[in-house]
């Protein structure tokens, strides 16, 4: 299944911010914030980017995603029902006592889940290793790891950074959600990690910077991070956090609280009604 229209992306990303809204809401616990900055450019990986078999989530051959920012796991949940790893109706368990989709992603219990995730700034390290078996095993699978702004803040992404530019993982592509804003504030003035392209380049990545709400340009981005040799990829991804959602857009209090009634009915209204 790989879409190329621009707009039935667009539909698509529209429908997995109506499930990470369905999620959240359900639990009444979770984090929208985020999960709504990163849709487009988790619709693009599983729609129209990754070599991926939803009917054999296992497939040894298959490019992987760790989500290294795992409280953003609504998004990665309603993206994987989307593509049909498991039944829709299934994200309204989310975080609800004997569900396999808790707040944060495992690998053990939830198709289509690559690497169990939470504990920020680990993510980066499972994808190396994940990067390293390919070229040893002579695989042609891409992997592909997301991780926040506010994440970089912690000092075991820059080990793995450097990990992945001294083995030259060429078969990695980091995505950075800069949606500028942590559950405390702005990333600048919590812990300022800008400028972060200048960062990952003198690291020895390529980089990449887009807007990461517009389909076209992630997309672009993808194609070009797939023809770097000899070099890890960067995409630095400008987001906005609550991204479709006009209360929500661009305001930290979102980062890890749940809407009410009437807030729910207005967010779906706003995206269109859920089909």
């Amino acid at each position: 299944m790989r879409i190329t229209d621009i707009k039935e992306l667009q539909k698509k990303s529209r429908e997995i911010r109506n499930g990470i809204l369905e999620e959240v809401y359900s639990a009444q616990s979770g984090h929208p914030g985020g999960s709504l900055s990163i849709a487009d450019i988790l619709t693009v990986l599983y729609f129209n980017e990754m070599n991926i078999d939803e009917k054999n989530p296992k497939w040894e051959d298959r490019d992987r995603l760790v989500l290294s920012k795992g409280h953003s796991s609504p998004a990665l949940y309603s993206t994987l029902a989307s593509r049909g790893y498991f039944p829709r109706e299934d994200l309204k368990t989310f975080r609800h006592l004997n569900s396999c989709l808790q707040g944060h992603p495992d690998m053990k219990n939830i198709p289509g889940v690559d690497m169990t995730t939470g504990s920020l700034g680990q993510g980066l390290s499972a994808a190396n290793g994940m990067a390293i078996a390919g070229k040893l095993n002579k695989k042609n699978y891409r992997v592909y790891c997301i991780v926040g702004d506010g994440e970089i803040e912690e000092g075991q992404i820059w080990e793995a950074a450097m990990t992945s530019a001294q083995y030259k993982l060429d078969n990695l592509c980091v995505i950075v959600d800069n949606n500028n804003l942590q559950i405390d504030g702005s990333i600048k003035d919590v812990m300022s990690p800008y400028p972060i392209d200048a960062k990952f380049r003198e690291f020895g990545f390529k980089i990449i910077c887009i807007d990461g709400n517009d389909i076209e340009e992630i997309i672009s981005a993808f194609d070009v991070a797939k023809n770097v040799k000899g070099q890890p990829v960067c995409i630095v991804a400008k987001t906005i956090k609550g991204k479709g959602i006009s209360f929500m857009e661009d305001q930290a209090g979102w980062h890890g609280k749940a809407p009410n009634e009437e807030q729910y009915n207005q967010a779906i209204k706003e995206l269109g009604g859920v089909e």
